[in-house]
């Protein structure tokens, strides 16, 4: 009796950058790895944990440090601003954009969207997936707001994605600015320049003296940690 072909299995625009596809990183962090990160973000020591989530990359642990991060930013600010940098850093966000939008500029727009709401969301990963897994989710309903946006011509902030809801609320809204006050200096000002003088970026680099791509990343992190602090116990939020 003759053996039926196995059917292969359909594609999709997500297969190739689903959290299943990227590169391994199932390595469980040791025994001591675990602990000594543990401790930097109990202590705070981002100096430390920052140290230890780059050996981890190298190591094939990425994953789980970013977990250990991920579970650890809900109870402090500086940790979740160490995670956004992490995973800006990255790049994970902007290919699981890219997978399924071919305009970089639409790209940058929905990476820096979910890297918001990746801020606003945090208390919600509960350590049980992986990170990527959980980020790739986060980044597939921004691809669709992106897409259904692109559709209709918006009229009200509610229509707006969460970046440009972010930079509205930081030019108009003082305890958002009060937010934007805490952050760090290397954050703080070009989110200044950029939301609040309402600089162009090209501008603000001139400025700072550095590239526009580092500013409009400097900008979209500055704004995903002020969405973190105000959703954190005391924040007021700025909508979903």
């Amino acid at each position: 009796m003759g053996t039926t072909p196995q059917r292969s299995a359909p594609t999709n625009v997500w297969a190739s950058n689903t959290p299943e596809h990227t590169p391994p990183s199932c390595s469980k962090l040791n025994v001591m790895t675990a602990a000594e990160l543990g401790r930097a973000l109990r202590e705070e020591n981002l100096t430390g944990a920052r140290r230890m989530v780059a050996e981890t990359k190298t190591q094939g642990q990425y994953d789980d440090a970013l977990s250990l991060l991920a579970q650890h930013a809900p109870t402090s600010p500086a940790i979740t601003e160490l995670l956004i940098e992490t995973l800006d850093a990255s790049g994970v966000v902007h290919r699981f954009a890219a997978a399924a939008l071919l305009d970089k500029t639409a790209v940058d727009d929905v990476a820096q969207d979910s890297l918001i709401s990746i801020a606003e969301s945090i208390s919600s990963y509960d350590g049980r997936s992986k990170v990527t897994t959980w980020l790739h989710s986060i980044v597939r309903r921004r691809v669709v707001d992106h897409l259904r946006r692109a559709r209709e011509v918006p009229e009200l902030t509610e229509g707006l994605g969460p970046a440009d809801r972010m930079s509205s609320a930081i030019a108009t809204r003082t305890a958002v600015r009060q937010a934007l006050a805490e952050l760090p200096e290397i954050y703080r000002i070009p989110v200044t320049l950029r939301d609040i003088n309402q600089a162009p970026y090209a501008e603000i680099a001139e400025q700072l003296g550095l590239p526009v791509g580092t500013v409009k990343s400097q900008v979209s992190r500055g704004r995903a940690m002020v969405a973190a602090r105000l959703s954190g116990p005391d924040g007021q939020g700025t909508g979903d």
